[in-house]
């Protein structure tokens, strides 16, 4: 049959279980004016172990639907996000 559709983006919520919200960029030419031009698209993807977090970039597919809005899927982790380096200071009484 045909093949599934994959795109590679960036987490942007995490906030339900087993669910994160993919925002992917994409660019094309304006068909006018010949500018490229980015557009952004959410989708909900199914995140089985929750092991993906904010800020991580991941590669998500295609596949059944598996609630009113969920048909896609994380299939890897791309790239980690970077967690920010806190210094803790010690009070001075």
């Amino acid at each position: 049959m045909g093949k599934r559709k994959t795109f590679v983006g960036e987490v942007i919520s995490d906030k339900m279980s087993k669910t994160v919200i993919v925002r992917v960029e994409t660019s094309r030419k304006h068909p006018k004016y010949q500018k490229v031009v980015k557009h952004a698209n959410k989708f909900k993807a199914h995140n089985e172990n929750d092991a993906v977090k904010v800020g991580d970039t991941v590669r998500i597919e295609e596949t059944r639907p598996i609630s009113k809005d969920k048909r896609w899927r994380v299939v890897s982790v791309v790239k980690k996000a970077q967690m920010p380096h806190v210094e803790l200071k010690e009070e001075v009484k």
